[in-house]
């Protein structure tokens, strides 16, 4: 059984899926037969970059083919030929990327020829257009966008590291409210339920004097970084709903900011009136982001649409996958 692979490399998991390879004239993936899920990965120049990249791989493709090691008649062979990965960090014609190349290579046992490694956005694109034209503005832990015209030619805006360039994700969200909560425990603002639903979510005591000081080592405790923040945006977003002014203004603002994203995607591309897809974790389950995205978007890119994507990141990577086997076309 040839089989190509397809691998989703986020920073909280990591997700693999297995097709059939077809022959070399076929236009895509075959048939997906497995998928499986292993750990997230960094940044690849962070001290601990290779090793989490190399396991998340691993792991995820263990995943994968653990149920067909068990279907597969004694004596039937399972070879992955092919392989893309679609990881957050990896910028475009960058040692990083070719770092990641290798590494994917060593660790799948393929040569480098039958591996991609790109950024985790090209394969969300790829797979929500189905290589067509468009515009996927992605916010989950973090957040990017990036775009495709008729020509083929790609732009991204944002993503630039969350400790630079993170408006409009869940880290965002969750790190802004809790710089509001500290402003309201100190006396510049006025307290709202925001700081007790914060400091509450976080096993602080609200009525603590000493709760301000706990908060601040806590944030850059081992372990917390992004994901810490991120994980306090569902809260902002149940206080939006419920009126709080100051959680309202915070989702707004990050909206405002995913909205301005696609406007330069759109810029960049000459891309009038585009579809836009909105991915990613916060997009998807943070119902007060998702309406004041749609509303700045209209304002931004009159005539713009949102649609659903065509399938996810790791159809995208497969897709990536099978191109390398394709035979190139006869003059």
């Amino acid at each position: 059984m040839r089989l190509i692979a397809g691998f989703d490399a986020g920073q909280t998991h990591t997700t693999c899926r297995l097709a059939l390879a077809g022959d070399a004239r076929a236009a895509g993936p075959g048939e997906v037969v497995g998928e499986g899920e292993g750990p997230g990965v960094c940044h690849l120049a962070a001290p601990e970059g290779p090793e989490r990249f190399a396991a998340a791989l691993r792991e995820s493709l263990r995943r994968a083919l653990a149920p067909l090691a068990t279907s597969e008649p004694a004596g039937g062979a399972v070879v992955v030929v092919a392989a893309a990965v679609g990881a957050s960090g990896i910028e475009q014609g960058t040692a990083v990327q070719a770092q990641g190349q290798a590494l994917a290579a060593a660790v799948l046992g393929l040569e480098p020829e039958r591996v991609v490694v790109t950024g985790d956005e090209r394969t969300a694109l790829r797979g929500a257009f189905a290589g067509g034209p468009g515009i996927v503005v992605i916010s989950g832990t973090g957040t990017i966008a990036v775009g495709r015209n008729g020509a083929g030619r790609e732009h991204r805006c944002a993503g630039w590291g969350w400790l630079l360039d993170g408006a409009g994700s869940a880290m965002d969200i969750g790190r802004d409210g809790l710089a509001l909560s500290l402003q309201m425990a100190d006396g510049r603002l006025p307290e709202t339920p925001l700081r007790r639903a914060l400091w509450q979510a976080l096993d602080l005591e609200p009525d603590d004097p000493g709760a301000p000081q706990r908060l601040k080592a806590l944030v850059v405790a081992d372990g917390f970084g992004p994901a810490g923040f991120a994980r306090l945006a569902p809260v902002l977003d149940r206080l939006a709903a419920a009126g709080d002014p100051r959680a309202v203004a915070v989702m707004e603002r990050n909206a405002e900011a995913l909205s301005a994203m696609a406007a330069g995607v759109a810029r960049s591309l000459d891309l009038a009136a585009p579809a836009v897809c909105p991915m990613g974790g916060a997009l998807r389950h943070l119902e007060q982001l998702r309406g004041p995205f749609s509303r700045s978007l209209d304002q931004d890119l009159p005539g713009s649409r949102l649609v659903g994507p065509a399938g996810d990141a790791c159809q995208g990577a497969l897709a990536v996958a099978a191109a390398l086997l394709q035979e190139p076309a006869e003059a």
